[in-house]
Parts: C-alpha cells; structure tokens; sequence
C-alpha cells in the first residue's frame, strides 16, 4: 500500500473516531434513543409511533456515513447491470424492484455459512444493540412522487461523496417529512433520511443527511435506484455505498404497517447493530461497502450478512399477531444488515399508511428474538473493504 493511502487512512480513521465520540456517535445516541422506544412500549402503539418517530434510527444509526469511506477516486466506469423490467400492473419486489429481485428471493432452504455456528455463537454473546434488545424503529418515511412533483437541487455538505453519490435534482413532494422529523428540515441532526419513489420514471431516490431549510436544500449522499433492474453483485459499485452504509437500497428492506395487517410481509428486512458488532472492513454480498468504525473480530458478522430466522422458532411464544408476521417474513426471507446503530429491526412510520402501529405492533414485541435463534445464509466469501475502490458513473456532475 502507498505512503499516500496509508496515510489517508490514518486521516480518515481519526476523523471516523471523532465521529464517534459521545454525543455523535452511533452508541451514544442509541443508548438514549433506546430509553425513549423502551418507555414507549408499555404505551399504546400509537404512542409509539410518536416516540419512535422522535427517538429515531438516526439517533441509533450514524454508520450510514459514507463518511468514512476510501472512494475518493472520480476515475469511474459505469455499473453493467440487468435489463429485466417491471411493467405497469406486473408484480414486483416490495412494491419498488423486478420480483426476483434479491430482496424478494424466498431463502427458506437456502445454505448456511460454513462458519455460522461461529457467527452465531459470537452474536449471541455480544448481543444486538440497545442493551441487547431486539427492538424496531418505527421512523423511516417513505414519500410517493410522480412527474407533476417538484424538483429541487441540492448543495452538496460534507456527507456527499463522489463518485459514490448522484448529483441530480430530488423530487419533493409537498407536506413530506424526513426520517425522524416532522417537515424537511433536519433539527435533530440525526441521520434524516430522505425517501422518495417516484413511480412515472420508475426511480428511487434516497438520501442520508438532507436538510432543507428556507427553501435552500442541503444534501448528502443521494444514491438513485433504477427499479426497473435487477442489480448485479456489485449493486451500484463496488466499494460504493448508498444511504446506507453497506451500499442496499433503504426502502424495499422496510416493513409497514399495511403489510402486517394484512398478514404477510413477503420480502427481506433491514436491520442494523452496533460498530463493535460488525467485522471490520469485511462485507459480504449483496453489499458493496464496510466503513472505518466496525471494529469485530473475525467471528462477528460482516456487514450484508443475511441472517434468517430458524425454521423451529417456536412463533407461538410471541405476543400477538403482529409479531408473528414479522417472525414469518425472517423467516422465509430473512434480514440483511445495512447499517450500524442501536435499534436492531426497521420498519416505516404509520405517518402515510392506512393501518396503524397502535393495537398492531409495539417497540418490544419481538424482544424474545436472540441472535441465537438465527442462522447465515451463505452469499459466498467476504470481501476485504481495503481491497477496493468505489467506480462507477454518478448520475449527473458531481460538484
């Protein structure tokens, strides 16, 4: 490795270690965010959906930082990906994807790691976050577009990164909320993600760290997503990330509230643990990306492992339906780790949905879950995140 790299490591090292000091960092701001959620359960789920909405993932996740990345390098080629198209009326992956798509594929069967026991074992005693509490998020928003919807530019801040991020003009619609807040302005400086699906062009458009304030819109990462493909391995680069830390697009891997009413959540779920949780600088597939704070050991989990839970977990033990539903779709399609923070489990906030989380599901309904009741299925070796380097062609000219 060249003087020069080395040496930008150590810079970025330092700078990814300040961003962890109290007050900022993903396990302080867990930890408080974790006191909120739990208060908040023995509440009615309604009271719920407001604490979690204020205690939000961006409390519990500050790993979505692309910010400790090694992908300065605007030397890009573009992502080759698959043309297989969705058409109007046609199913889809989680209402945004081909239905093939990896977030969608049933891995009931599928094989586990040869090292899952070991992955496992090393979980189960470290824990999830939040004290060890299998917790869910209920603050991701999800805003719906279609061409008649504004467009607006945004200034890049320091949590924008080339070639990783797009550079191009966001739909926003009116009377939408970021994650965790209550209009577009980012007051609580969490993670604020910004979501928008924008169905007439088959786009989706997800932001870390968007803040629009007086009309001028502040922009991080943006990473726009072509719902009519089917991503290849390298998903949009690799080394690349996304809104997320592990490079996955956000809002197929978000179960709502519509969903669990129904009975059935028919696709993967994101989840999230803490820095020292994840194995450093490894990442496995479907994710593209690690970051600087993961600091496991070898036996922890990489960042994109796809846990599931196992076929004998008694669902009866849980305490209502709700939670059932979720256990199912863990099940049969499992989670994928995206991020690092506190609160393991993500789903999206009854704000724009017709069922609602109160009566349905609560912050703690699934606390009897343990690592141990889960396995690795097996999406081949680890990548070493050192190794690479983010290439491809951003949408737009980034600044």
């Amino acid at each position: 490795m060249s003087n020069f790299r080395l040496a930008t490591y150590s810079l970025l090292a330092s700078l990814a270690s300040l961003a962890c000091q109290p007050g900022s960092g993903d396990d302080e701001l867990g930890t408080d965010a974790s006191t909120d959620a739990s208060s908040s359960a023995d509440a009615s789920s309604d009271a719920t959906s407001d604490a979690t909405s204020d205690a939000t993932s961006d409390a519990t996740e500050t790993d979505t930082n692309p910010s400790t990345t090694n992908t300065t390098n605007t030397t890009s080629s573009e992502t080759e990906t698959d043309t297989s198209t969705t058409g109007p009326g046609n199913e889809s992956c989680a209402g945004y994807f081909p239905p093939d798509a990896i977030w969608c594929q049933d891995v009931t069967d599928a094989a586990t790691t040869a090292d899952s026991a070991t992955v496992i074992a090393w979980l189960d005693e470290a824990g999830w976050g939040n004290g060890g509490n299998f917790q869910i998020d209920f603050s991701f928003e999800v805003l719906e577009a279609d061409a008649a919807t504004p467009r607006m530019a945004f200034e890049a801040t320091g949590d924008f990164y080339s070639p990783d991020c797009d550079w191009v003009p966001m739909p926003v619609p009116e009377g939408g909320v970021l994650e965790g807040e209550n209009g577009y302005e980012c007051t609580t400086d969490g993670d604020c993600h910004l979501i928008v699906v924008e169905r007439d062009e088959q786009r989706l458009y997800e932001m870390w760290r968007a803040n629009i304030v007086d009309g001028t819109f502040y922009g991080g990462c943006l990473a726009v997503w072509d719902m009519t493909m089917i991503y290849p391995d390298e998903g949009r680069g690799e080394g690349c990330t996304s809104a997320d830390a592990a490079g996955f697009p956000i809002a197929p891997l978000l179960f709502d509230a519509d969903e669990v009413a129904s009975g059935s959540i028919d696709h993967a779920i994101r989840f999230i643990l803490p820095n020292a949780h994840i194995r450093h600088f490894i990442y496995t597939r479907p994710a593209t990306h690690s970051t600087f704070p993961t600091s496991g050991p070898d036996e922890a989990p990489p960042y994109g492992v796809h846990l599931r839970l196992r076929a004998d977990y008694p669902l009866e033990n849980l305490p209502n339906e709700g939670a059932r539903t979720v256990a199912r779709a863990l099940q049969t399609y499992g989670m994928f780790l995206a991020d690092g923070g506190q609160i393991a489990l993500t789903a999206r906030s009854d704000r724009f949905t017709t069922a609602k989380w109160d009566g349905l599901l609560a912050p703690q309904d699934l606390v009897d879950l343990t690592p141990a009741d889960f396995e690795v299925i097996d999406h081949g070796p680890g990548i070493d995140y050192e190794t690479v380097s983010c290439e491809r062609t951003p949408l737009g000219t980034p600044p």
